[in-house]
């Protein structure tokens, strides 16, 4: 090996930092390929790869030279990370325990070569999920299941509920990394854990009730209320929790529907019940893949109007993030109608971003897109869309 693979912050980082890497001792304008790894906990194999060529003085600077092919071209400081791709098909990069690093090996290889030649330069960067500081509590009080995470000092610091989405347990990769920015955050889940329910059959506010109790009664917490964040199903929960509990002062949800979905909502003496849905109107696509987004009946319609969150109720402003290309349900539609709703009643309209080339499934920064993969509940391969660089920009965007 001749080169050397640099890489700022050396060592270890954050997973949503950006790192600087650099190769020296190369050849004035060598050919080489870049080849990024890593395995995840269920040792399964996610790869990427560029084509660079060293400039006159025989050195490689990502964050100046472009990428001629491979996974990516132009010029993209980080694609290495966001373009990597599963060896296997239908799998999605998770983080599943946040109290270890993954391990991502760089290798510089001679050559353009669709396998490249011999290698000249390796390096290991580990990319954690807790920054310096942050503290990891288990949560299990009253009914409550759930982790919590705090950021280093005394606080208090302002609080968010986390949650995700229909394939259930508890993920807890996102909260985590929003602790490190100063937040402190519960990590919620409400079934498919523990002693939860196996399946989401009947859904009782009264549970996320209680964890904003917890919430608002930590001494860590600033109070008098918290913040909500939630993609997909945890989405329309959120919507649903700040139109009916207190002490909720900002909400944001990621491709989520303004209905209440997949399960009838209880809340004391009141139902909503669940948006119905037309099996039958599934698509598959050329690569097999079920495309579910045609499935879910109108909201707006007569039949299916109950099913909508009365978000008038809600105190807090709103912010809907949609994906364009979300392939799930129709997330622009519904950011549209909850629009229309809040302005009808004589409220604020909710801030939308939308994001083109963006599909359903939207993670913090540098996580590859997941445009495929098996639903946790379901068993079927579901296709979610998107585009891997538009993907990425959305993603610094949205957790900067």
């Amino acid at each position: 090996m001749a080169a050397t693979v640099t890489l700022e912050p050396a060592g270890r980082c954050r997973w949503d930092e950006p790192v600087h890497i650099a190769v020296r001792g190369l050849a004035p304008g060598q050919p080489v390929t870049l080849r990024a790894s890593l395995r995840d906990e269920k040792d399964e194999l996610f790869r990427a790869h560029a084509r660079y060529c060293a400039d006159a003085h025989g050195q490689l600077d990502l964050e100046r030279a472009p990428a001629l092919g491979g996974s990516f071209t132009g010029l993209e400081p980080m694609g290495l990370l966001w373009a990597l791709e599963p060896e296997k098909p239908l799998m999605r990069l998770v983080k599943r325990d946040v109290q270890t690093p993954f391990a991502v090996e760089l290798e510089v290889l001679h050559g353009h070569d669709p396998e490249a030649g011999g290698l000249l330069g390796r390096a290991v960067h580990e990319r954690d999920f807790l920054a310096p500081g942050v503290r990891r509590e288990p949560v299990r009080v009253g009914r409550v299941r759930a982790t919590l995470f705090l950021p280093p000092g005394t606080g208090p610091f302002p609080g968010i509920l986390d949650l995700f989405g229909s394939g259930g347990g508890l993920c807890e990769y996102r909260a985590s990394l929003l602790a490190g920015h100063g937040f402190a955050v519960l990590a919620l889940a409400y079934f498919r854990f523990e002693d939860l329910p196996k399946y989401l059959n009947n859904v009782c506010l009264e549970y996320f009730e209680e964890a904003v109790d917890f919430m608002l009664q930590h001494p860590k917490v600033k109070g008098p209320s918290v913040g909500l964040l939630g993609f997909s199903k945890g989405g329309d929960l959120c919507l649903s929790m700040a139109s009916f509990l207190k002490g909720i002062t900002a909400t944001a949800v990621i491709n989520a529907c303004v209905a209440n979905t997949i399960a009838p909502l209880h809340y004391k003496d009141m139902i909503i019940p669940n948006l119905s849905s037309d099996p039958g109107k599934y698509k598959i696509t050329e690569s097999g893949l079920l495309n579910l987004v045609d499935i879910w009946n109108d909201p707006l319609e007569k039949p299916h109007h109950q099913s909508l969150i009365p978000l008038e109720k809600a105190q807090g402003p709103f912010l809907f993030i949609v994906g364009m290309d979300d392939h799930n349900w129709k997330s622009e539609f519904y950011a549209q109608i909850a629009s229309e709703r809040l302005q009808a009643h004589g409220k604020d309209r909710p801030q939308i971003i939308y994001y083109p080339g963006t599909g359903h499934c939207i993670d913090p920064p540098y996580f590859p897109l997941c445009r495929a993969s098996v639903h946790a509940v379901l068993d079927q391969p579901i296709f979610y869309g998107g585009e891997p660089k538009a993907h990425s920009r959305a993603q610094s965007v949205i957790f900067p």
